[in-house]
């Protein structure tokens, strides 16, 4: 049995891991409600790019001049998965579980033949990714320090992958990241980007009858400029997306280490005093038989 000493000392340590696992809980709650009003914010902008691509590219699809970053390279040898994750842990199970979706994906197509580069954006997915996958790791990101993610700090990592595909390093790209569902759901998603998986609806605003567009200039010009832009833009949604999940997941990680450790004191505290009722009744047991001896 612990002595009474090494108790109060696993209570009071218990006791400071609550205070910080209590304080990090309401730190990570008061920035979720900002990232996941960015989040959300940015699904409708980036799903409307998708749609008005859709309608320009329904106009050069099988064109012999249509831009790379929409028809492809014309194979799917070369497969480059961008996963995004955090730079922090403490987030139960959030990291993890993009980890093993990269890995996962990455296993399935190594084992149809592919070969597959990664660049990893957060150094948690690094490290989870370099235990099996270090020679498939091209390009490690992080914006450890950092206080807010810009859109020019991930528009760097899509200019990235333009010119990894303008020298023919890959066919196919796609971002692995968390979707942000709600507070306790984060779900592990698999977006291909180039080229990108256009939708088959046009524009809301077409009408029963089919609309003709006029384009000035033409479509292949437009789409050389919003490709690279659409590009940035649904790497920026995924990192919204994934910041919204960090701090979700890292406030019910530590809302649960909060409750684990009170219930952990509880116990210590219940284990204290009947180990201290323990050694008091002994003692007078002593000194009872000691006065009987006499």
């Amino acid at each position: 049995m612990a002595s009474l000493k090494a108790l109060r000392a696993r209570i009071n340590s218990v006791k400071s891991t609550r205070k910080i696992t209590s304080a990090m809980k309401m730190v990570a709650a008061s920035k979720l409600r900002r990232a996941q009003q960015q989040a959300e914010a940015a699904r409708p902008y980036a799903e409307r790019m998708e749609r008005m691509l859709s309608a320009l590219a329904a106009s050069v699809q099988g064109s012999p001049t249509a831009p790379r970053m929409l028809a492809g390279t014309g194979n799917d040898k070369v497969h480059l998965l961008i996963v995004i994750t955090a730079d922090r842990g403490l987030a139960g199970a959030f990291n993890t579980n993009v980890g093993r979706a990269a890995r996962n994906l990455a296993r399935r197509l190594m084992a149809e033949g592919k070969t597959v580069k990664i660049i990893t954006v957060g150094r948690k997915g690094r490290d989870y990714l370099r235990r099996e996958l270090a020679a498939n790791i091209v390009g490690d990101i992080s914006f450890a320090g950092k206080k807010k993610i810009d859109f020019a700090d991930v528009q760097a990592i899509g200019m990235q992958a333009v010119e990894m595909l303008g020298r023919d390093e890959f066919d196919i790209a796609t971002v692995v990241y968390n979707r942000f569902a709600s507070v306790i759901s984060q779900i592990p998603t698999e977006l291909q980007i180039i080229p990108p998986l256009m939708t088959e609806t046009g524009p809301v605003e077409q009408t029963t009858a089919q609309a003709i567009y006029e384009f000035e200039p033409d479509e292949e010009t437009i789409l050389a400029k919003l490709l690279p832009k659409n590009l940035a833009i649904q790497l920026y949604r995924a990192q919204l997306e994934s910041g919204a999940g960090e701090h979700g997941a890292r406030m019910t990680a530590m809302d649960n280490a909060t409750r684990n450790a009170g219930e952990a004191i509880n116990k210590l505290t219940l284990n204290y005093n009947r180990t201290r009722q323990a050694n008091i009744t002994r003692e007078l047991i002593e000194i009872i038989s000691g006065a009987e001896a006499l």
